[in-house]
């Protein structure tokens, strides 16, 4: 039993002893230290949940505010929380925090070196996100894909096409990328050109035309619609048409209009003609 003896009173570690680990009061430190740890975890995701619950409630109460930033945001927090928490813990069992610190950016570095691509796509998501040149509910064309944004994550930006079919695009061919975005603005400008034929009156057209597209109620008398001519074609004279509608009613009124205006202009004995050509045959001598 003596070797035992001389093995707690060896000195191991800073002047302590192995029985000095094994005593009674190390244990309840130790003991007190995991409670500890486990509190501080504990309060750090309740109050990281809380927060991120508060920061998102705040867009479902206000209507005008952009539920993806909003999300975003609370994301951001939730972590940062969760992350300090960790080192509030590291820092009660007494390992300095500043080495492991910088030890996770090496490697941070080393991870975004391997990861250029994905982090591109992330990078160009907070720019997506923070700018916000696209938001939830837009129909947009981005690098020849139309669609209705669903969701715009970290990574991607996903698409419900025409046909609700699912688009996925990486966010740095989106932010890379020319963006149309059909839903920006209130109003639309509706665009038609309707060929009649040379006999026509030209002021009975433009009379027709005027009457059909503004005795609709999705037309908007501000600004003035346009009704020019604008070509003496092949085999028509082509009216140049514009009118302002809301941006919702923008594709039913200018499919409606098609349909209309034809009407109108048949009731009106007014000739639509079809493209013809004139072939003359030169016998060969």
């Amino acid at each position: 039993m003596d070797w035992i003896n001389e093995l707690l009173s060896t000195e191991v570690y800073a002047g302590r002893s192995v029985g000095d680990f094994i005593s009674l009061e190390f244990l309840v430190g130790i003991f007190g230290n995991l409670l500890s740890a486990i509190l501080v975890l504990f309060v750090g995701f309740v109050i990281a949940g809380w927060v991120s619950r508060r920061i998102r409630g705040l867009a479902e109460r206000h209507k005008r505010l952009d539920e993806t930033l909003f999300d975003f945001l609370s994301n951001i927090v939730r972590y940062v929380i969760i992350g300090l928490s960790f080192l509030i813990v590291l820092n009660t069992f007494g390992i300095q925090t500043t080495s492991l610190v910088a030890v996770i950016g090496a490697a941070g570095l080393a991870v975004g070196l391997a990861l250029q691509g994905t982090l591109s796509n992330v990078a160009a998501g907070v720019m997506l996100i923070f700018f916000r040149p696209i938001k939830l509910g837009d129909f947009v064309t981005i690098n020849g894909e139309s669609g209705t944004v669903k969701a715009i994550n970290l990574n991607y930006t996903e698409l419900a096409s025409i046909g609700n079919v699912q688009i996925i695009i990486p966010n740095s061919e989106v932010w890379g990328n020319t963006i149309t975005n059909y839903s920006a603005y209130d109003t639309r400008q509706a665009e038609w050109v309707f060929g009649v034929g040379y006999s026509a009156d030209l002021d009975t057209v433009e009379r027709v035309i005027r009457e059909t597209i503004t005795s609709d109620a999705r037309f908007l008398s501000e600004p003035e619609p346009t009704i020019k001519v604008t070509e003496l074609g092949a085999s028509s004279v082509d009216f140049l048409v514009r009118a302002w509608v809301p941006r919702a009613e923008f594709f039913g009124y200018w499919k409606d209009m098609n349909r209309e205006v034809k009407l109108a202009l048949d009731r009106a004995g007014v000739e639509i003609p079809f493209p013809n050509r004139t072939v003359h045959l030169v016998k060969d001598e």
